[in-house]
């Protein structure tokens, strides 16, 4: 069996500090004001109830909060659950817990899923291109990971009938992304009950990250566990989802998100969290539940994301051939070399762009999917959204 470090090399450089390296030696063009879309990081302004929240609640710095969230916060992300997807009944107590955000979330999950002494090594399936963390989380648990391709070619949907008998057979979980970063591909109901026929069948978890349900562009994306309780799974057999107030209430310095589903995975997964999760203090998840309450921030949000993508395929073209993202607030582009368009476009526009080859895994036969991409962050608003597809439009290499 692989050492812990042995796993930890295996790891490679995370994209924004590869970024860093990139840019490093080259001068970014001093007569333009900066614009950073690389990060997913919105800057809206804060809801307003946030400031009066924390002011109310200072008393809880001097306590120590909970690892599975205060029962006022778990039950208001039952009722939210409830509410946006229409289910019965979730139950706050033993189907719900809440996460220091979900980048530790998913990452910590994977060891809560996998046996690392399995072998062979259980498989654990992931988009490519991907939020990197499904990759640094099945190997560091002892997982093997098996990456489906998400290409122009298949609308960015990971293909699960490219899947062999053979890898299903020994997979032991699947990490959805819907809508997806960095592509914006949505997951249909008809996608997420083929998926858990095979999880069914194959006997694996499947982990739904549903960070950006609330930022899409025209037809509200469905969840995971809105299709499992419309087959009648009501218990959410073998579902776990997790969300998150970073993009729904651009709240990402709060550090707090959602798991919520099976509730034998949930009790499994606190009592890993007991030992490693960092805990939201409490004032913050008073804050969380506040704005796991409030609908009002959350339109508001969404119309700013809709007029930016508006305003930036208004001048850089393509609103209309499909390029524009069912959800999310980033935008997939096609460029002939995305390292270099990501260079040319740090010295010549003054613009931070991500490289898609960095959201992606180079897979066995040499193809990373990413590469001929670059992703751009729409956080800043409508005016500076038109600002940056100008500058991008301006780009040579």
């Amino acid at each position: 069996m692989q050492s812990n470090q042995v796993r930890l090399e295996q790891l490679g450089t995370y994209p924004f500090e590869r970024l860093k390296a990139l840019f490093s030696g080259h001068i970014r063009n001093i007569d333009l004001t900066p614009i950073d879309a690389g990060a997913g990081e919105p800057r809206l302004p804060l809801p307003s109830f946030v400031a009066e929240t924390i002011a109310s609640n200072l008393d809880g710095f001097s306590k120590y909060p909970s690892t599975v969230g205060s029962p006022q916060l778990r039950q208001a992300i039952a009722d939210w659950l409830e509410k946006r997807y229409g289910l019965q009944h979730v139950d706050a107590a033993s189907q719900v817990l809440s996460a220091n955000g979900t980048r530790e979330a998913l990452f910590a999950i994977a060891h809560a899923l996998i046996n690392p002494e399995a072998n062979p090594k259980p498989n654990v399936l992931m988009p490519n291109p991907m939020y990197q963390i499904y990759l640094g989380a099945a190997l560091t648990a002892g997982g093997n990971p098996v990456f489906l391709p998400c290409t122009a070619d298949n609308r960015f949907a990971p293909d699960l009938e490219a899947v062999a008998e053979s890898v299903w057979r020994n997979t032991a979980l699947v990490y959805v992304c819907s809508p997806s970063n960095p592509t914006g591909w949505i997951a249909d109901a008809d996608y997420f009950t083929r998926l858990l026929a095979l999880a069914d069948e194959h006997d694996f978890y499947i982990v739904s990250d549903e960070c950006y349900s609330e930022i899409y562009w025209d037809e509200k994306p469905v969840g995971l566990l809105q299709v499992a309780e419309s087959l009648g799974r009501d218990g959410f057999s073998r579902c776990l989802v997790m969300n998150s107030l970073s993009k729904r209430s651009a709240l990402p310095g709060m550090r707090s998100g959602l798991i919520a589903g099976d509730a034998q995975l949930i009790k499994r997964f606190a009592k890993l969290r007991s030992y490693t999760g960092p805990a939201t203090p409490l004032p913050l998840q008073a804050v969380a539940a506040a704005a796991w309450s409030d609908e009002t921030h959350v339109q508001d949000h969404l119309a700013v994301y809709r007029q930016s993508l508006q305003a930036f395929f208004d001048i850089y073209g393509g609103i209309d051939d499909g390029k524009i993202p069912a959800g999310s607030f980033f935008v997939w582009l096609p460029v002939e070399d995305d390292e270099a368009f990501a260079v040319a476009a740090y010295e010549q526009q003054a613009v931070t762009i991500l490289p898609g080859s960095y959201l992606s895994a180079t897979d066995a036969d040499g193809v990373n999917p990413g590469s001929g991409f670059i992703r751009a962050a729409l956080v800043d608003g409508p005016e500076r959204a038109a600002e940056l597809a100008r500058r991008l439009c301006a780009v040579r290499i």
